[in-house]
């Protein structure tokens, strides 16, 4: 009888350092496919601060915490699924899917940079005097979860093919730590930035004179870190777009971008050998943005240029 207890109590145990080592795979896989949609992450985490804008402090962690909850719907209750069934019955639409939605950042990313450089301003979704309602909240957070929606397929979709070779239920929690892991990051970095402002201003109130010192440099250098989270969003939707396009190209069997690319970035790291990493990194990224430049673009003018001069 205890002879049986004890082999019972072995096969426990051996079960548990089983199922430890397989979270472990779990959590090293989540881990290194969310980092190669760092990217995007970025472009996340600088494009929701801007749907909290016009709101009373009271309200924007709340509005924060509305907007992640239905990122993390988006993630795991239609995206995941979608992305699941595609890789495990339709395998070869990844790629193609995958390039359109690069295509699509490449587009985002270049009319952007458009109407920076036209001097076009976004119009606002409501009247002052609308501000702050319900109903303009009720608007804010919808738009932000549906442009959420367009980056968290891209977050995933970029994940599932760091692990396309992992049986179908790993995949499904890998991508599940994924969701959770890169929504908590996005949105707890989000709340950060959003309430920093509001903790400069506490500050200067203080009676410590560094203290209100540091509180004056919070409020007035936050426009500057929205601008700077402003630009490398924009920079990271034409690098990880254009990395996409020419990825998917080489797949495709037209590897010639990624070969030049390759050899650029080789070249460039041979000539200063002290920064050989570096170097090689910064000229892949920036060969990977140059064709997000262009192929985005090229979609800018197919929107907004043609169809305007059509009109004429």
């Amino acid at each position: 009888m205890s002879g049986g207890l004890i082999a019972l109590l072995d096969d426990v145990a051996a079960i548990a350092k089983l199922a430890a080592a397989s979270l472990d795979d779990i959590a090293a896989a989540a881990g290194k496919a969310g980092t190669k949609a760092l990217g995007i992450v970025v472009d996340d985490t600088a494009v929701t601060p801007r749907y909290v804008t016009g709101f009373s402090p009271d309200r924007e962690l709340p509005i924060i915490w509305r907007i992640a909850k239905g990122s993390l719907r988006n993630k795991i209750v239609f995206i995941l699924p979608a992305a699941l069934l595609l890789s495990q019955f339709f395998p070869w639409a990844m790629t193609p899917l995958l390039m359109l939605g690069g295509a699509y950042l490449c587009y985002e990313g270049a009319e952007k940079l458009y109407e920076a450089v036209a001097g076009q301003q976004d119009a606002p979704a409501e009247s002052a005097s609308n501000l702050g309602s319900a109903a303009h909240e009720q608007t804010m957070v919808a738009g932000a979860i549906r442009t959420d929606f367009i980056l968290s397929a891209e977050i995933m979709a970029i994940s599932l093919a760091e692990v396309a070779d992992q049986p179908l239920i790993s995949r499904a929690l890998i991508l599940v730590v994924v969701a959770l892991m890169i929504t908590a990051l996005v949105y707890g970095l989000v709340g950060l930035i959003v309430k920093t402002d509001d903790l400069g201003l506490k500050l200067t109130g203080s009676r410590s004179s560094a203290a209100r010192r540091i509180g004056r440099n919070l409020v007035q250098g936050m426009p500057v870190v929205m601008s700077a989270l402003s630009v490398i969003g924009t920079a990271a939707m034409l690098w990880v777009g254009g990395h996409i396009i020419v990825v998917g190209l080489k797949t495709f069997g037209w590897g010639e971008p990624a070969a030049l690319l390759h050899d650029l970035a080789v070249a460039a790291g041979r000539a200063l050998p002290a920064l050989e990493a570096v170097v090689d990194w910064l000229v892949q990224t920036l060969g990977s943005a140059f064709v997000g430049v262009v192929i985005g673009g090229i979609l800018v003018a197919a929107m907004h240029l043609l169809p305007r001069k059509s009109n004429h």
